[in-house]
């Protein structure tokens, strides 16, 4: 499989998410604030509970496999299971996300704060460069001919 720039962009993209998160629990309930967590999840920060750690670090989970995910799409990591269906359903969530504020914005446009703007084009051009890297490499992220024999064979094995 031929190294797809889209699903490199879109994995690093993911990947210093992912360590924006883990930064943003190092540098405490400032961090929360200023990258748009809320009061709420700052006010905790400070009080010294985990609830925002754990939140903040499922997240970066999150976004360290869907980096993982556009890493093995491009060819530089072993094929991950489910590598179509996971690069379709994560370009998905990142294109609904971005594209939330649209409806928003014609329905409620009083909801419309700087954060939604701003962290809505973000998310769109990770979507993008997501489903861009997926279309573009989808004939070769087809599962090699031995792995589909071996899926086949097993299926006939459980049919019996």
């Amino acid at each position: 499989m031929r190294s797809n720039k889209w699903l490199i962009a879109a994995g690093l993209l993911d990947v210093t998410a992912a360590l924006l998160h883990v930064a943003v629990i190092i540098g405490g309930p400032d961090w929360y604030r200023f990258f748009g967590a809320g009061e709420a999840m700052a006010q905790a920060a400070q009080s010294g509970s985990l609830r925002p750690a754990l939140i903040t670090i499922a997240i970066a989970s999150v976004l360290a496999t869907w980096g993982a995910y556009a890493f093995s799409g491009a060819g530089l990591i072993l094929r991950l299971p489910w590598l179509r269906t996971g690069l379709v359903a994560i370009s998905a969530i990142y294109l609904a996300r971005g594209l939330v504020v649209v409806p928003i914005l014609l329905l409620r446009p009083e909801l419309i704060d700087p954060f939604l703007q701003w962290s809505s084009a973000i998310v769109l051009v990770f979507g993008l460069a997501h489903a861009i890297g997926t279309w573009s490499a989808w004939n070769g992220l087809r599962p090699a001919a031995g792995s589909q024999r071996l899926r086949s064979s097993r299926e006939e094995g459980s049919a019996a």
